[in-house]
């Protein structure tokens, strides 16, 4: 069997480059809080200088308790209030620090939570056939690795890099100024080896951490979809061959994992030679200097101590660019959700659609969700403001897509479908699709209880306006009996549920909904034969004075309708009144008789 597209096909040409470009597509979602922002900074900047100061305080302190070197007199009192200074200083810097991550944290979750909420309603305003063509799985990870992107790179480029190269650049003058120029050079050559170093074996280390990344969005995508096609998995018995695949990627994943951990294992060995590097060649220098007498012995502490205090920030800088580098590629990747370009778009003059009955027409549609299969060619469809005109042929005559276009789920190739003698695209998308019900073939329900999902056809609506939906949709009986009633849970997309109940489920939120067009697609195909009447005469009732599509397979579903048109291959080869098109002995009356009248909800 073939195995699944990668939903995350490779992509590294220009990568780096773009990954970098995200940094200032952050700053729209950061301008909000300029003054929470300024204020932070300057925190930032305080608690660096008091963590610089801390070196120099102590090689103070040392060299007031060297008995020999102080004056008379003040060998207790100095010290005594350097002391004081020492510890004032560490709790300053701890004290900022904590301060600096209070005032910005909420720079950080408001930009995390706009930019998630930016990504959510663009996707949703993506047409159709894009998600059709994504992999839910795959989808959710981008985001959600894509949000926690955006809180590292705040919290650790503008807290932590920037910091550190702030103390090393300091640390770095007071060594040159005091001690020469050899303890500079040694610190700055030791740092610019180490970052290059970083860059280096981090680039190279990128395509592991690409294919980690991919490989475990294809295990969580192929896990995801086994599970939400749980049903079909067991109706073929196929659990070992899900089992078998999932295993297989998860094994190439696994493979992906040992390979990034040897880049990383040579990328921390190298970080700690360079720095233990430094770090020796600076005391050696100190301890040769104290020997010589040219240093005191405070001296050479705050040398040690300025090594120290360098150590942790540079090893932890490895860490943060790797982490960076990986944050950016996860925002890379949900910024181009963001860039990916809607089809569907409303034009600047777009009006609103009025509530009610309104005249739809196909004018010479012609549309094809792929060029080399065209579905639909030339259909003319008339529909009377009020009236019901049904939809009949065989399946894959593109009977749905006549829904999917009036919904403008896709605007056609060629021709137009109008509404009250004007195209869609003159009605703004918000108001067109308020005005449509539409109860589906598949319905698909919220993980929530059957009050919520009824609901969901006018989010807010009383409870006895859900109970007088669920009457009409002929779910009363039904719920009566649940322990919970409207309360009871309906599992992932329904599957606690029937079809029929299911359905009905879908036809009360679209009465509740109260649209003034209605789009029936196979509404009963569901339901058995008591069910199917008392629904047919429920969806009779709430058709009246409206607008209303009904797409059917069952001819006798649709004998009341006041034109019936037979699509076959994409095209009307008949329409009329049931009676009118048996008496013309064509299409409509062989799918008739081929269907047995009578017996079709047996």
């Amino acid at each position: 069997m073939p195995r699944p597209a990668d939903p995350h096909p490779a992509d590294d040409s220009g990568a780096s480059r773009a990954e970098w470009r995200v940094i200032a597509r952050l700053w729209p979602y950061l301008g909000h809080f300029p003054r929470r922002i300024g204020v932070a900074m300057a925190l930032l900047v305080g608690a660096k200088l008091a963590n610089v100061a801390l070196p120099y305080v102590l090689k103070l302190i040392v060299d007031g308790l060297d008995l020999d070197k102080a004056p008379p007199g003040t060998a207790l009192a100095v010290p005594l209030a350097l002391l004081i200074a020492y510890g004032v200083l560490r709790f300053a810097s701890v004290a900022f620090g904590e301060l600096r991550d209070l005032v910005f944290g909420r720079v950080t979750e408001n930009a995390m939570r706009q930019i998630a909420l930016s990504v959510f309603t663009h996707l949703h305003r993506l047409d159709l056939d894009f998600h059709l063509s994504r992999r839910t799985g795959g989808l959710s990870r981008d985001i959600e690795r894509g949000v926690s992107g955006v809180r590292f790179l705040l919290r650790f480029m503008l807290f932590n890099i920037i910091p550190t190269l702030l103390e090393i650049a300091l640390v770095a003058g007071i060594l040159l100024s005091s001690f020469g120029w050899q303890y500079g050079l040694i610190i700055l050559l030791a740092v610019v080896v180490y970052i290059l170093w970083s860059i280096i074996v981090t680039e190279w280390r990128t395509g592991h951490v690409r294919k980690m990344n991919r490989l475990d969005s294809r295990a969580n995508t192929r896990a995801i979809d086994s599970l939400l096609n749980y049903e079909t998995v067991k109706y073929f018995g196929n659990e070992d061959f899900e089992a078998r695949e999932y295993d297989s990627n998860l094994r190439e994943w696994e493979a992906a994992m040992v390979q990034g951990r040897l880049s990383l294992a040579a990328l921390n060995g190298g970080q700690a030679l360079i720095i233990a590097s430094a770090v020796t060649s600076m005391m050696v220098l100190a301890a040769h200097g104290v020997a010589r007498g040219a240093m005191t012995l405070g001296d050479l502490v705050m040398i040690n101590a300025y090594m120290i205090q360098l150590f942790v920030p540079l090893n932890f800088l490895g860490f943060v660019y790797r982490e960076i580098k990986q944050a950016l590629a996860n925002m890379a990747r949900m910024f181009k959700l963001l860039d990916e370009p809607a089809k569907i778009v409303d034009g600047s003059d777009a009006r609103t659609l009025k509530g009610g009955p309104a005249a739809v027409e196909f004018r010479h549609v012609h549309f094809a969700y792929n060029p080399e299969r065209p579905i639909l060619h030339d259909v003319t469809l008339n529909i009377p403001a009020g009236h019901t005109v049904a939809v009949v042929g065989s399946s894959g005559a593109g009977k749905s897509t006549l829904a999917r276009l009036l919904f403008r789920f896709y605007d056609p190739d060629q021709g137009s479908v109008c509404i009250d003698g004007l195209p869609l695209a003159a009605y703004r998308q918000d108001s067109l699709r308020a005005n449509i019900g539409v109860v589906p073939q598949d319905t698909v329900l919220f993980n929530d209880s059957i009050a919520y999902n009824i609901a969901y056809g006018q989010p807010g609506a009383s409870l006895e306006d859900i109970q007088h939906a669920a009457e009409q949709a002929h779910l009363g009986h039904f719920i009566r009996q649940l322990p919970d009633g409207l309360q009871t849970q309906v599992g992932e997309r329904g599957l606690k549920l029937s079809g029929g109940e299911k359905q009905r489920i879908a036809i009360a939120r679209t009465i509740l909904k109260n649209p003034g067009l209605l789009i029936f697609d196979e509404a009963t195909s569901s339901l058995d034969s008591v069910s199917e009447r008392a629904i047919l005469r429920a969806l009779k009732d709430v058709a009246q004075s409206r607008t209303t599509l009904v797409i059917a397979h069952r001819l006798s579903t649709v004998v009341d309708a006041d034109q019936i048109v037979v699509l076959e291959r994409g095209q009307v080869v008949e329409s009329g009144r049931h009676q009118d098109l048996l008496a013309a002995a064509g299409r409509y009356a062989e799918l008739w008789a081929l269907q047995k009248p009578g017996k079709l909800a047996q």
